[in-house]
């Protein structure tokens, strides 16, 4: 009888740490899902006007006006890469027509696995040399389109940077990837939490970048010329 009763009251007790603890991991998990969403929300202040959406895997994607220009900002996690944290990228891109005839694809420290690019589907790989960042790679899919050494070599200092990741310049414009944040060393290894997007990113950490990509462009349209590809 006293075992019985001892039992009920264990259960009754691990029933309520149990729905305690289901409680707590629902709301934690519904509070870092807000916090996912609004990662780029503080960036909206920089732009005139624009539109947000919130992709199936929780990270926002942003556009609208600066400058003159309208972007499209995208972060995009990247957890495929078993050697490394977890990552989140901001891809920046600038989609608008440029007077260039291929795709120029630098990828800093390519591993193939870039799901945020296309890179690897380029079919040349282009040599590089001392001008260009020792870990880079340079694919194209017209090594004869591509915009002039000089011209590109104007814009490389972005790349001294560790977090510049991959830049684009196409006859539909250009893009820029950027390392926003990476998972917690500590909390991924022990429990492979790989949360991130937790605090929102800085604008000015963004503008710099937007800046960067109007600079390129009033480049390549003065080397080259109006008139798209």
């Amino acid at each position: 009888m006293f075992n019985n009763f001892l039992i009920a009251v264990l259960l009754a007790v691990f029933g309520t740490a149990f729905l305690a603890a289901l409680y707590h991991h629902v709301r934690g998990t519904r509070a870092r899902a807000l916090l996912r969403g609004s990662y780029l929300d503080d960036c909206k202040a920089l732009f005139d006007g624009g539109l947000k959406a919130v992709k199936p895997d929780g990270y926002p994607r942003i556009s609208g006006t600066y400058r003159g220009h309208t972007f499209d900002l995208q972060a995009v996690s990247d957890t495929l890469n078993i050697r490394k944290l977890p990552t989140l990228w901001l891809l920046v891109t600038l989609p608008e027509p440029l007077p260039v005839k291929g795709t120029f694809d630098l990828m800093m420290r390519p591993r193939g696995i870039e799901s945020f690019s296309k890179f690897a589907e380029l079919p040349v790989q282009i040599l590089t040399d001392a001008r260009f960042p020792a870990d880079c790679a340079i694919r194209t899919d017209n090594p004869q389109g591509l915009p002039p050494e000089d011209l590109i070599d104007r814009h490389l200092p972005l790349f001294r940077d560790d977090r510049a990741k991959e830049l684009v310049i196409a006859p539909k414009g250009l893009r820029v990837v950027w390392l926003a944040d990476e998972a917690h060393r500590g909390k991924y290894l022990i429990f492979r939490d790989a949360e991130m997007g937790q605090e929102r990113f800085d604008p000015a950490d963004l503008k710099p970048l937007l800046d960067y990509l109007i600079a390129l462009r009033e480049d390549v349209v003065a080397t080259l010329g109006e008139s798209a590809a």
